[in-house]
Formats: C-alpha cells, sequence, structure tokens
C-alpha cells in the first residue's frame, strides 16, 4: 500500500486542535491499514519522526432513508505523536 492510500485526511476537530500543541496529529487513514503503515506514512509524506500511533475502528451507523435501511461507511482514525526533537506538520499553510 501506499503512503498516499494509508492517510485519507486530515480530522480537524476542536479537541484535534488542542492536542497539536502536545505535537499529536489526527488522521483517518485507511481501514486496512496497521501502525506500523501509519507510521511509516506519516515519516515519509511530512518528513517527521513518530514517537507513537493511537488507533480507532469506528462501526458505521444505521441510517434510514424512508423504508429503506442501511449502514454508514465504516472508518479508521489514527492518532500520530511527534517525538520531542521533530519538526511540526504544517496542516494549515497561512
Amino acid at each position: 500500500m501506499d503512503a498516499r492510500d494509508v492517510l485519507k485526511r486530515p480530522v480537524i476537530t476542536e479537541r484535534s486542535t488542542d492536542i497539536m500543541a502536545d505535537k499529536k496529529y489526527t488522521f483517518e487513514v485507511d481501514v486496512k491499514a496497521n501502525k506500523t503503515q501509519v507510521k511509516d506514512a506519516v515519516e515519509s509524506i511530512f518528513g517527521v519522526k513518530v514517537a507513537k500511533v493511537n488507533v480507532m475502528n469506528y462501526k458505521g451507523k444505521f441510517k434510514r432513508m424512508g423504508r429503506f435501511g442501511g449502514y454508514t461507511n465504516k472508518r479508521r482514525k489514527a492518532v500520530v505523536t511527534l517525538t520531542e526533537d521533530s519538526k511540526e506538520i504544517e496542516l494549515f499553510e497561512i
């Protein structure tokens, strides 16, 4: 799996922007990606050093449209912690 296929998009919420001060960045990743693949992808794309990766799985929600019911897509989220001597990731270029 290519590094660009592992990382889908950054997750920008109020909590995720608060933990950016601690050098923790949140990404939505591929459902089949493991921690090692996420670490390698972040290091190769952004040129930083990763200390730790935490991964969370989210089930799809049940949604109805009239009499038809189905589930939304399942997701996988990764919180990447950088080392102390690593540079920061610039998600928003001003």
